[in-house]
């Protein structure tokens, strides 16, 4: 897809130029098995300026021919333009293409399609040493931690907590842990807290890293994330007690089958 979006704006023979991991995959955050592949792909300035002689949702249209410069070469392959990005499906895992625009501060201006159509920054680079940072503070623990709850996340259907707002809830939640659990060895107390912290966070708001951008995070998800810290208690308790089959089958209410009930 890199290829055939060089070739059509950038009139380049290449397959890697102009494009970035982002998401999951980006920062090294993945959960198996993979739902999606975020790509952002620069596209020159001209296009930008191109489509600010536009009337309307300059974004959505922006999307739209994204979608037909790929749907030119995959043909069969059913697309959309969805908020931000154009998904397109292969097999098990879809890859979602974000168009962007360079910025001289090393940022991207996005699209935003809902409404009358907007542009937005992102930070890619912020946010990756972001995660540097922390997972440099806490003995490696930021990006295991995030895996986890993002697996909660998808086993428990947390719709309502995105994986970016995970990401920075975890963040914040390992500057409030007690320095002794924040090792491998305390996962099981680790991720008890950090339930619990969730509780906390109830209707707040997130801080994107770079930008400075705040967002809210509602409380749809705090009935599950109150469910997940009771089970978490509940197999701390039982892992305090060497019922180790029972604390695993509990974990597994939290996490599905992606941990085994046991690690004999």
């Amino acid at each position: 897809m890199t290829a055939c979006l060089n070739a059509h704006y950038w009139n380049v023979v290449d397959d890697a130029s102009h494009a970035y991991l982002s998401g999951g995959w980006g920062k090294s955050l993945w959960v198996r098995p993979p739902r999606d592949i975020d790509v952002l792909f620069v596209l020159p300035n001209e296009v930008y300026h191109r489509y600010q002689q536009r009337v309307g949702n300059r974004q959505s249209d922006l999307l739209q021919e994204v979608k037909r410069v790929l749907t030119a070469t995959y043909s069969t392959t059913q697309m959309r333009g969805d908020g931000q990005v154009v998904v397109v499906p292969f097999g098990h895992v879809k890859i979602e293409v974000v168009p962007a625009f360079a910025l001289p501060n090393g940022r991207f201006l996005i699209c935003e399609t809902s409404g009358d159509g907007s542009y937005h920054e992102t930070d890619l680079m912020a946010e990756r040493r972001a995660l540097n940072l922390a997972d440099s503070m806490f003995n490696g623990c930021a990006r295991p931690l995030i895996r986890m709850a993002k697996q909660w996340q998808r086993y428990c259907n947390v719709d309502d907590l995105k994986s970016f707002m995970i990401e920075r809830l975890v963040i914040e939640f390992l500057f409030t842990a007690r320095e002794m659990h924040v090792r491998y060895q305390w996962w099981d107390w680790l991720l008890r807290d950090f339930f619990a912290y969730l509780g906390t966070r109830a209707n707040g708001v997130i801080t994107m890293p770079g930008t400075g951008k705040k967002i809210a995070i509602g409380d749809g998800w705090v009935s599950k994330a109150a469910s997940a810290h009771g089970r978490a208690v509940r197999a701390c308790e039982l892992e305090k007690e060497n019922e180790d089959l029972m604390a695993g089958s509990t974990w597994q209410m939290v996490f599905g089958t992606m941990i085994p009930v046991s690690d004999v």
